[in-house]
């Protein structure tokens, strides 16, 4: 009787123990399930309506180096711009029976909002130029060729 009384001592134990395992794991899995769901926190005051701040209004000033020039001699358009992008394409129109007409020189606006332009006009006389730099032209320049 010894004998079956510790195996049966031996198997309430492995039982009784195996039952704490179990336990402790559920314990553990019960007080992670617990700790996981977080409350949110509360939402942050919405400020009042207020109207953005209008932005600064592109602008875009032209010079012409000369006024005069020769047929087919060189002269220079320096330009400075606020409001438009470092990188937009600068282009020079000519204004031809009132209307502006693209001529072919280009240039960028540099990071400051400069860009400079060599220019060479063949037309005779007076001659209206203007550049157009993000979609906005600049001032209305004179140069007359002779």
């Amino acid at each position: 009787m010894h004998s079956t009384h510790s195996t049966v001592m031996s198997r309430r134990v492995r039982v009784a123990a195996a039952g704490l395992v179990t336990a402790g794991l559920l314990g553990a899995g019960a007080a992670t399930a617990v700790a996981a769901p977080q409350v949110p926190a509360p939402p942050e005051p919405v400020p009042a309506h207020t109207d953005p701040a209008p932005a600064a209004a592109a602008t875009h000033h032209a010079t012409a180096d000369h006024t005069v020039v020769k047929a087919w001699q060189e002269f220079r358009v320096k330009g400075l711009t606020k409001g438009i992008k470092p990188g937009s394409k600068v282009v020079l129109e000519q204004k031809q029976k009132g209307t502006w007409r693209a001529l072919p020189a280009q240039t960028i606006v540099n990071k400051s909002g400069a860009y400079t332009l060599r220019v060479k006009l063949g037309l005779k006389g007076k001659n209206e130029l203007r550049l157009l730099a993000g979609g906005k032209p600049s001032n209305v320049l004179t140069v007359t060729v002779r």
